[in-house]
């Protein structure tokens, strides 16, 4: 009822909305006498952010066409490598041609660097900004989650288990000795994706392992998701969390976590920010300050950009993660039949990555990997705290860029090397 009463209020509120729309280009006209004063411009700010706020916002592009690397520019295509109905491996290829004349003759391929984006209710283009911080120094792939809202019924169930063969099914199609950054949510799911690779001795593991800001362990540092997830029985979460995909989604009729549900839950946590944020948006509008209004228009238009899950995954990854922490108590099973043993990892290098303000995953979670991967030799462990950023600034923002990037960076290079030597000695 609640996702059909959404849907419901954003159709009454389209014609508000083009009404707005045709007021602002009136109002911005040169041929209005009042368009260039401080009553007009205001309007006019009020009516862009009023048609902001009530946007529906679809799937965001990539925008990422190019990336310099030694001040050259390199064109970059996002291109499908893998895909399934819940997911799509994303290549961002970069010209061959012009990635050689851009490195040192005889430079080695760069190494290969598959990303783990959440799902958890934003699309993978929320990680712009992670790509980008690896695009000069790596061979980027992502993950890009499907929205549950847009899958047919008759594809069936994805749940954690699923979630766990799909990170699987890519770090094996990405190839052996490539380097795996689980950014928040995925870190479990990965993290037992790895432990069965490394028991089956698998030749497609990964070099490494990077996790950044993720609830491996959510009983340390609790915050206020953790603490709900704690309070609350696992049947509050499946009377009021769970709604039904209405008309003319693909996904009618099926029973999702909404992602607006989710949106609302992160933005009350920091109601008195985004209001902030608003009102900041307003005065630049009428100041015409436009650079601070278009870096406002990109963050929103991404973090208001939105997908649903399935209700098995999300309700397993409460009930899994959050309230049974199953994976650091060493009682996390695949298809309930197979233990997780993360102790099986012995030559997988780990990197851990935290933030100090992390609202959302505090420090010592993602730190936890550390105590499960107890036979993994102390030269392949890194462990690293971001001064001053919290859950966003992990994998996005200028100390992402200048700080963690580059530490990640310098993490996989030294593994990669590793991986080359390791070759070479063999074929000698």
């Amino acid at each position: 009822m609640l996702y059909s009463l959404v849907e419901l209020n954003r159709a009454a509120m389209a014609p508000m909305r083009l009404a707005v729309k045709a007021g602002r280009m009136a109002l911005r006209s040169p041929l209005n006498p009042i368009a260039n004063t401080e009553y007009g411009k205001s309007l006019a700010a009020f009516a862009d952010v009023f048609e902001s706020t009530t946007r529906y916002y679809g799937k965001p592009e990539w925008r990422i066409d190019s990336v310099k690397i030694n001040s050259a520019p390199v064109p970059v295509t996002p291109t499908t490598a893998w895909q399934s109905p819940w997911c799509t491996l994303v290549h961002f290829r970069k010209d061959p041609d012009a990635l050689a004349a851009a490195r040192k003759p005889g430079s080695a391929p760069l190494p290969r660097l598959l990303i783990i984006a959440p799902l958890s209710g934003h699309y993978a283009t929320l990680l712009r900004g992670t790509v980008e911080g690896f695009m000069a120094t790596h061979d980027v792939y992502i993950a890009d989650w499907a929205d549950a809202r847009m899958a047919p019924i008759w594809l069936g169930r994805f749940d954690f288990d699923d979630y766990v063969d799909h990170v699987r099914s890519m770090i094996t199609h990405v190839g052996p000795g490539a380097h795996v950054l689980a950014v928040c949510q995925p870190g479990p799911p990965t993290l037992a994706a790895i432990s069965m690779m490394a028991e089956d001795d698998d030749p497609h593991r990964p070099a490494t392992m990077t996790f950044m800001g993720s609830p491996i362990d959510a009983r340390r540092s609790p915050t206020v998701p953790n603490e709900l997830a704690e309070e609350r029985p696992f049947e509050w979460f499946q009377q009021n969390m769970i709604h039904t995909v209405p008309a003319p989604y693909p996904g009618v009729f099926r029973r999702v976590y909404p992602g607006f549900v989710q949106l609302a839950s992160f933005m009350n946590m920091n109601w008195s920010r985004h209001v902030d944020a608003q009102w900041r948006f307003f005065n630049h509008l009428v100041d015409g300050d436009g650079d601070n209004a278009g870096k406002h228009r990109e963050f929103y238009d991404e973090y208001l950009s939105v997908l649903d899950l399935t209700e098995e995954f999300y309700l397993q990854t409460i009930r899994r993660v959050f309230q049974e922490h199953q994976l650091p108590r060493g009682v996390m099973k695949y298809r309930h039949k197979r233990p997780i043993k993360p102790a099986a990892i012995r030559d997988v290098a780990l990197m851990t990555v935290e933030g100090e303000k992390d609202d959302i995953s505090g420090i010592g979670q993602t730190q936890a990997a550390h105590d499960l991967c107890t036979k993994l030799p102390e030269d392949m462990r890194q462990d690293y705290i971001q001064p001053g950023v919290g859950h966003y600034g992990v994998f996005n923002g200028n100390r992402f860029r200048t700080e963690i990037a580059p530490r990640v960076t310098e993490f996989t290079r030294r593994f990669t090397k590793r991986d080359v030597d390791a070759a070479l000695a063999a074929d000698s």
